[in-house]
């Protein structure tokens, strides 16, 4: 029977000749390939742990009287939302492993989104023939932030409701038409009744369904297209070397996948993250402080505490002081980033399809460029915690704000040259630490490509 349905199939599909292709394909034997598949074992965390929390969350602000097992908050007005998410942490059977193995699972999610799009860029795989895959990627990373910013909102406790007084701060200094924007993403005038089951659907239904589509995509146009390597003996830009699918490639994704749920599962387990009943329930009147949100935003959040208080008005229109900070740069940021293909083929003037990688030495300008605009997050990232820097340091907030803002301004670019220097010394001393073999030394050509040279120990290299 299995025969006849396998015959079946391969007359009508061809199926025995795409299984034969999909097995038989080679998967260059590197660790940083591996950075991709950790996002995607996340993302498979995040939906089983996601099934399994939508079966007692409640996405409703109506306001009950919580009578869990937590004593300091027994007989108190909550909304429905936080009451669940209690429920949750305190009644439900590991349901506190659940809500902590999916936050940590967005949070390691970002993060190998982030790695992987920093070995891309770093490495030149960006370039022809794979411009539309880059583009992918990082929309990818802006959805997986914008996901974890909606899912960080749900449960209604303090932290997450100033976030949303935040965010809904942000929307509305969109030129125009903010109002309307906030009202629609919202609910309306904060704190909106209808604002968490909004986010609800964006969380569970919108933002997934497109996660998932463009992942299934992103796999797709690598699977169609050659995969890149990084030079060496044996490898050109018309083969690729490494491990077969089948079995090899195939048995150590499964592990790497068990591997990612397994880490998500201890950090559930024994790191705390997210205790919403010491925050307490939402209050529009209240603030939480010393407070900071997850890693993938603080960058946003330090812009808004390094933005000075520019605002103006044109034509009727308050020009606030968080559009700045909070859009346009992100705005300006993100869509470099995501034209950079097109921005690095103009300036280098180099239309070739590559398939073999540049270790980032090998282009200083182009490294030293990503290790700016790197800093460019990572400087906002400390002034998000400026509060917390400030008691550490034993100064004024004000301080360190200061410092932070002359960092961001010229900090980038001693960087730059730092870092261009270091790779043009790196590059002129033509060794490289990690050739593939012991007394094997890569040097490159005229035409681009690399040249295998034997080096003789008696010669001390």
């Amino acid at each position: 029977m299995y025969e006849r349905t396998q015959r079946w199939l391969d007359e009508r599909l061809g199926t025995t000749s795409l299984a034969r292709v999909a097995l038989r394909r080679v998967f260059p034997d590197h660790w940083s390939f591996l950075l991709g598949e950790i996002a995607l074992g996340c993302l498979v965390v995040l939906v089983v742990t996601g099934v399994f929390l939508l079966f007692f969350y409640t996405p409703d602000t109506r306001a009950v009287v919580y009578d869990g097992p937590y004593a300091p908050l027994q007989g108190q007005w909550v909304s429905a939302a936080f009451d669940s998410t209690m429920r949750l942490s305190f009644e439900v059977r590991a349901g506190l492993l659940m809500r902590q193995m999916h936050h940590w699972a967005t949070l390691v999610l970002v993060a190998a989104i982030v790695v992987h799009l920093c070995r891309v860029f770093f490495t030149r795989a960006f370039r022809r023939p794979r411009e539309l895959n880059w583009v992918i990627g990082v929309v990818l990373l802006l959805l997986a932030m914008a996901e974890g910013l909606t899912g960080y909102w749900l449960p209604d406790d303090l932290l997450s409701g100033v976030s949303i007084h935040i965010g809904y701060s942000v929307v509305l200094a969109i030129p125009v038409i903010g109002t309307r924007v906030a009202n629609l993403l919202f609910g309306g005038e904060f704190p909106a009744p209808d604002m968490i089951s909004r986010l609800f659907v964006f969380h569970v239904l919108l933002l997934p369904a497109l996660l998932l589509v463009l992942t299934g995509l992103h796999v797709a146009v690598v699977a169609l297209q050659r995969h890149t390597q990084f030079p060496g003996p044996g490898r050109t830009e018309r083969n690729v070397v490494g491990r077969r699918f089948w079995p090899q490639h195939a048995l150590r994704s499964v592990s790497l996948l068990l591997l990612t749920a397994a880490v998500c599962a201890g950090l559930g387990g024994l790191a705390q993250i997210n205790p919403v009943w010491q925050h307490g329930p939402f209050r529009a009147a209240n603030v939480t402080s010393p407070a900071q949100p997850d890693w993938y935003l603080g960058w946003v959040d330090g812009l808004l505490r390094l933005g000075g208080p520019w605002s103006f008005e044109v034509f009727g229109y308050t020009i606030s002081e968080n559009l700045w900070p909070a859009i346009l740069f992100p705005g300006v940021a993100f869509a470099v980033i995501t034209l950079w293909p097109w921005i690095e083929r103009r300036l280098s003037g180099d239309r070739a399809a590559h398939h073999l990688l540049d270790r980032p030495r090998d282009a200083p300008a182009h490294t030293a460029t990503g290790v700016a605009g790197l800093l460019l997050f990572f400087i906002p990232f400390l002034a998000a915690g400026g509060d917390v820097l400030a008691v550490l340091l034993n100064v004024s907030v004000e301080t360190v704000t200061r410092f932070l803002r002359y960092a961001f301004l010229g900090a980038p670019v001693l960087t730059w040259l730092v870092t261009f220097w270091v790779c043009r010394w790196l590059r002129a001393t033509k060794a490289h630490p990690a050739t593939p073999t012991a007394g094997v030394r890569l040097r490159r050509t005229p035409a681009g490509g690399y040249q295998t040279i034997r080096l003789d120990p008696g010669s001390g290299g």
